[in-house]
């Protein structure tokens, strides 16, 4: 598989696939290169409707020339701990936030639940995401609004009266459950329309079978949750020569 920055003919073949409507995964096998090349390529540079293959070019080079300055401050030169490589995580992290974005977040709170979900600690203060992410303090608000109005984060106060943000092992139970709650009230509102519009038109009849397939997506996903939360409680297993200690984050 070939590595390397993406080059302006790829990027050209990246367009006119997406022009084609083909997915993610069959525009990576056309070019032999990972899904995750292309969807982070096609996020990072305005999405799939608004991709232009020259602007994304000209973009890349522009941000390859910035970063050259900076090299000696750049993620590498971060201390990591457990023995992590810092580039191999710095590429991760802008890999997870693309997936991200892609499942509907903005980018600064899908850069901010990355910062939270790669922490050994996986709790924040704000001023350490903002210096982690280099951004300013209202910018991490907003983004922390949001992913608490998703309940993808919670909030609670340390020693030092400081709201600490934090993703553990309940968040993502309870984001499910509360996407399944959403769809049974546009479950409800369905069947309204299904009164309003008349039990035997056409159009009652597509809104009755819009209800009852999110009724049962709705009924699976939080069966499904149920039977998995446990899942999201399980530790990783240590040996006895394990002694690797987690390093506390510093704020």
């Amino acid at each position: 598989m070939p590595g390397g920055r993406l080059t302006q003919q790829e990027r050209r073949q990246i367009a006119l696939g997406l022009a084609d409507s083909l997915p993610y995964a069959e525009i990576a096998r056309r070019l032999d290169r990972p899904t995750s090349t292309i969807t982070r390529e096609v996020m990072r540079n305005g999405g799939p409707t608004a991709y232009r293959a020259d602007l994304a070019h000209r973009a890349t080079e522009r941000r390859a020339h910035r970063r050259r300055p900076a090299s000696s401050r750049g993620p590498e030169s971060v201390p990591q701990p457990h023995g992590r490589d810092a580039a191999a995580v710095a590429d991760y992290e802008e890999t997870l936030t693309t997936v991200l974005m892609a499942s509907g977040l903005t980018k600064m709170s899908a850069r901010v639940l990355t910062c939270l979900f790669t922490t050994d600690a996986g709790s924040l203060t704000a001023s350490q995401l903002a210096q982690r992410l280099q951004v300013s303090p209202a910018s991490i608000s907003k983004a922390i609004a949001f992913l608490e109005s998703q309940s993808l984060v919670r909030r609670e106060r340390d020693e030092r009266r400081r709201d600490r943000y934090i993703v553990d092992d309940e968040l993502f139970y309870q984001a499910t459950i509360a996407s399944a709650r959403a769809n049974d009230q546009l479950v409800e509102t369905a069947r309204q329309g299904v009164a309003v519009l008349g039990s035997h038109t056409p159009a009652a009849a597509r809104l009755e079978n819009i209800a009852r397939f999110l009724d049962f997506i709705s009924e699976s996903i939080t069966r499904a949750a149920e039977q998995a939360r446990e899942v999201l409680h399980t530790k990783p297993e240590t040996s006895p020569n394990d002694t690797a200690r987690p390093s506390p984050d510093r704020g």
